[in-house]
C-alpha cells in the first residue's frame, strides 16, 4: 500500500458508482490492481459522453490514453460497492490529465487514487487536434487548481 496520503471526496468533482463483479478479485481474494485503470477509464468516458456529447461510435474525434498511474492505499474485494472520484487536473490545447480515485460507498478516503492523460485525435488522421469545444465546457466544469 503507498505510503502516500489517500484523497478525501472533497478534492473530486463528480462521482459515479462502480459494481465490483467477481472476476474484478485476483488470486489474492482483492480487486487486481490493473482493474482500478479500467474503473478510472469508465468514469473519465462517462463523463466526456455525458457531459460532453463525446460520440464514441461515429465521432471524428476520439480521446487515446497516453499516460496513466495509480496508488493504492487500502484493498476492496467483491462484492464491494465503489463510487469514483473524477476531476482535470490540467487541461491544455489537444488534452486533459484527469485526477480520480476509487473510494467504497460512503467511505470518505479514498482506497487508490491515480491519473491518466487523454489526448484527443481525428480518428480518420489519426493525429492530435485542439480539445473539441463541447468537451471543453464539460472539463472546464471539473476543473480544480493545482
Amino acid at each position: 500500500m503507498s505510503r502516500e496520503q489517500a484523497p478525501v471526496r472533497d478534492d473530486y468533482r463528480v462521482f459515479y458508482p462502480i459494481p465490483t463483479r467477481w472476476a474484478d478479485n485476483d488470486i489474492y481474494g482483492h480487486v487486481n490492481n490493473v482493474t482500478y485503470y479500467s474503473y478510472f477509464d469508465t468514469a473519465a468516458n462517462r463523463y466526456l459522453i455525458e457531459a460532453g456529447g463525446l460520440d464514441i461510435s461515429d465521432g471524428s474525434i476520439v480521446g487515446y490514453v497516453v499516460n496513466s498511474g495509480c496508488a493504492y492505499h487500502a484493498p476492496v474485494a467483491y462484492p464491494d460497492e465503489l463510487e469514483a472520484g473524477l476531476r482535470v487536473d490540467k487541461l491544455g490545447n489537444s488534452s486533459v490529465q484527469y485526477g480520480l480515485a476509487i473510494f467504497r460507498k460512503g467511505e470518505q478516503s479514498a482506497v487508490a487514487h491515480g491519473h491518466f492523460v487523454h489526448v484527443f485525435v481525428a480518428r480518420a488522421e489519426d493525429r492530435a487536434v485542439p480539445v473539441p469545444e463541447n468537451i471543453r465546457t464539460a472539463l472546464e466544469q471539473i476543473r480544480v487548481d493545482r
